[in-house]
């Protein structure tokens, strides 16, 4: 028996995979994923390593937005408000101050994609220094907010890998204590060459395309992209008459305090984040039927996270799969793009596959689902865990 959740009315999503929610979905049905080599910017590491990139240009995005120049939009501001400008569309929101409502948004990137590009020409060249307020991560929020017309509470959160998710779970906190009637919550991020540069210097990034929970895997891919949920209390639901997409029934954050960029081996962090998500849920482990892992494919994450779901599952884990070969490691935006994934396994009863796997890891017995799973899911557990130790888990369940 789950505990009332906080009804998910709207979603929007773009990714290397999609613009639209229902593109990604097709990709993820039909096993294509959206890792390429680097396009929309110069790096020196361009032939070495596979991104998941979203394919439009910033210009491209700024004139879907109908932005007229000059602007201050980065990057980052334009992916997430195409995102959430997709959410408020797919929840029926025509006055998006009728209720109160708020707009938290997670990014890790923020504005240095144009701040790299331009911070050195900002003392010789004036027509680019409308970009130096927009390097704060918060710089975003407000003019995804601003672009909405959200007027009531706007806030950033910036937890790493984590960030979307622990956007949601505070949102669904704001809904529950009454605070608001109706909260856009999720995440964006844009690639840039100082992410890229500073995961090549941890090593981490793979030559290839990654393959989560695989004994050869050797390291991830970064990708960028937006999602964005609409999240509304149950008391506006039955008002409104609001058609219920899912419900976030559970959600836990926890830290192992092991390291500032490693898990630590018995993945504590991130059993605890599972096992409060379950508590809150009013869920066994036993019915969770799908499990959207984090699953970087570096050998430190896969096999924390492999043992935190050991610890919670012990010999019973459901089906689980890693969505990150489809898309890359979209960093802070990566629990609100999954988020929106976890929704539409519920939606389409399936799960999605866990691309390039092919031998199983020596330390457990645990094997991904290759293949397109379709079969009745009707709680789902997303896992998205952060540099720092920031380990966060949601639940969605079936409306």
């Amino acid at each position: 028996m789950t505990g009332e959740g906080v009804a998910v009315t709207g979603l929007g999503v773009i990714s290397s995979i999609g613009n639209t929610w229902e593109e990604n979905l097709q990709a993820l049905q039909t096993g294509k994923h959206g890792l390429s080599r680097i396009a929309n910017f110069p790096t020196r590491l361009q032939e070495y390593i596979w991104v998941g990139e979203v394919k439009s240009s910033n210009d491209e995005l700024a004139d879907n937005l109908e932005l007229s120049p000059p602007h201050s939009f980065t990057r980052t501001a334009l992916l997430g408000a195409y995102a959430a400008r997709q959410a408020l569309k797919s929840a029926n929101i025509d006055d998006v101050n009728q209720l109160r409502t708020g707009f938290l948004s997670s990014t890790s990137v923020g504005g240095m994609d144009y701040t790299e590009r331009y911070g050195p020409t900002y003392l010789t060249s004036p027509e680019w220094r409308r970009y130096i307020p927009s390097h704060p991560a918060g710089d975003s929020s407000h003019k995804i907010a601003k672009y909405l017309g959200i007027k009531g509470l706007v806030t950033t959160v910036s937890t790493a890998c984590s960030s979307a998710a622990n956007a949601i779970m505070m949102g669904a906190r704001l809904i529950r204590s009454g605070r608001l009637d109706r909260v856009v919550v999720g995440g964006t991020d844009a690639l840039s060459k100082f992410t890229i540069n500073g995961f090549h210097t941890l090593m981490i990034l793979s030559d290839a395309p990654c393959r989560p929970f695989d004994k050869h895997r050797n390291g991830l891919n970064l990708g960028e992209g937006a999602a964005y949920l609409v999240l509304e209390s149950q008391k506006t639901v039955k008002q409104q008459g609001k058609n219920v997409l899912a419900y976030l029934t559970g959600y836990g954050n926890a830290n192992d305090a092991f390291h500032q960029t490693a898990s630590s081996e018995n993945g504590e962090g991130a059993f605890l984040a599972m096992q409060k998500a379950l508590a809150v849920a009013q869920l066994r482990s036993q019915d969770i039927d799908y499990i959207n892992v984090h699953g970087t494919a570096t050998p430190n994450n896969d096999l924390s996270e492999g043992r935190a779901m050991q610890r919670i599952f012990k010999n019973k884990t459901p089906s689980f799969s890693s969505t990150k070969p489809f898309t890359g490691h979209t960093l802070a935006a990566a629990g609100a793009i999954e988020a929106v994934y976890s929704m539409l396994a519920l939606q389409q009863d399936l799960v999605f596959p866990n691309l390039h796997f092919d031998t199983p890891m020596e330390e457990f017995d645990m094997i991904p689902q290759t293949m397109v799973q379709y079969r009745s899911v009707s709680h789902v557990l997303s896992n998205s865990f952060g540099f720092g130790g920031n380990c966060s888990s949601l639940i969605f369940s079936k409306a």
